[in-house]
């Protein structure tokens, strides 16, 4: 899986740590989720195009560099949206494209209610923004959705991932690279009590990201 790419920067595993405790409340949450986002495209932007400009010190002229790429970020609603502000923050001459999808949490298969992206891509990167990796279903489906937009380069990037969803997402698309904080056990079973977690979660992780950001849980 060379396409898998997980941060072991102390940083992210301490504020990692944060995240996933029951105890952390929805603002604390979400501004872990914003320097979590900021610190994981930090490395999944290490291979953008730039070109050499000069730059005028106050002492010299030297080479510079800027960026060619153009920065789309693709958030996942409604989790990804917490993820938005850390990146846009570092690049923000960075487009925002919204796709909406939910989990039928019956069928565990995504369901689209949302699409604002422009008739023709106008951006050279796409950035999939979605905190869990759970079955890889929204994942999958909106990188259909960006290919046959037209998008040639996309990553995802998360924080938490399950083996089940990383393999869908890689089986589905070999060419996406993955940028995570952790990769986790499993996926929740089909509950065979009521008083056991619904499908589809992944375990240990941290809970149903969206809720946790927005103090619906």
């Amino acid at each position: 899986m060379t396409q898998v790419h997980v941060s072991n920067h102390p940083l992210i595993r301490h504020k990692l740590t944060l995240l996933r405790c029951r105890e952390t409340e929805p603002k604390k949450f979400r501004e872990l989720v914003r320097e979590l986002a900021m610190l994981l495209a930090y490395e999944a932007t290490a291979d953008l195009r730039v070109r050499e400009t000069p730059v005028h010190t106050p002492l010299a002229t030297t080479a510079g560099y800027e960026l060619t790429d153009k920065i789309g970020l693709v958030p996942i609603l409604r989790a990804g949206l917490g993820m938005v502000d850390g990146i846009w923050e570092m690049m923000p001459a960075s487009e925002v494209w919204h796709i909406g999808l939910y989990r039928d949490h019956k069928t565990l298969q995504p369901v689209q209610y949302y699409n604002k992206l422009p008739v023709m891509p106008t951006v050279q990167v796409c950035l999939i923004l979605d905190p869990m990796l759970a079955t890889g279903g929204s994942a999958v489906a909106t990188v259909d959705l960006l290919k046959k937009w037209g998008a040639k380069r996309i990553k995802f990037v998360g924080i938490i991932g399950a083996p089940e969803g990383i393999a869908h997402l890689t089986s589905a698309h070999p060419d996406v690279p993955i940028h995570l904080a952790a990769v986790d056990d499993h996926l929740t079973p089909e509950p065979s009590r009521p008083d056991e977690p619904p499908p589809g979660f992944i375990v240990p992780g941290l809970g149903d990201a969206g809720d946790r950001q927005f103090g619906t849980a």
